[in-house]
């Protein structure tokens, strides 16, 4: 199976430096996932920072419980940084968070996640079916999440 591309992107009110704080604080991610997927961190506090850091997360895909670990690849403070899947139910999971000035004041967050199920063809049609419509339906979720907490655009 070929890989899948989703991208996303949100303008916040709020400076560059505040906002990479935010999303590098691995705490926030809980606050950031949908409650449906049931999602606790599992690596215990206090959480690593930075390239090279590890995480452990649960959560239930579709009732189905799943554990996932996830590497910190790149780090470039206050500006970008991409987490990798070590483990879990993807055959690849790479998401980079960009963090842009915008002009006059704000922020613009950008989110590329390269994906692939694995399973050859099966994967291919299973993607198709429900995996990116999940991941479209957790990127919704978080941009209310990001508006109510950072502000609108």
């Amino acid at each position: 199976m070929r890989e899948a591309l989703f991208t996303t992107s949100q303008d916040v009110p709020r400076p560059r430096v505040e906002v990479f704080r935010f999303f590098s604080d691995p705490a926030n991610l809980e606050r950031l996932t949908p409650p449906w997927l049931g999602f606790r961190i599992l690596t215990p506090a206090p959480l690593p920072t930075g390239a090279g850091a590890v995480f452990e997360y649960r959560l239930k895909v579709h009732g189905l419980p799943l554990r996932w670990r996830t590497l910190i690849e790149t780090w470039e403070e206050g500006h970008r940084f991409t987490d990798l899947q070590l483990r879990g139910p993807y055959a690849l999971w790479h998401h980079t968070h960009k963090f842009i000035d915008l002009p006059g004041g704000g922020t613009r967050i950008l989110d590329r996640v390269r994906f692939r199920v694995g399973w050859g063809p099966i994967g291919s049609l299973v993607t198709s079916l429900w995996v990116r419509q999940d991941v479209e339906r957790i990127f919704r979720f978080r941009q209310v999440i990001i508006e109510r907490l950072l502000g609108p655009a």
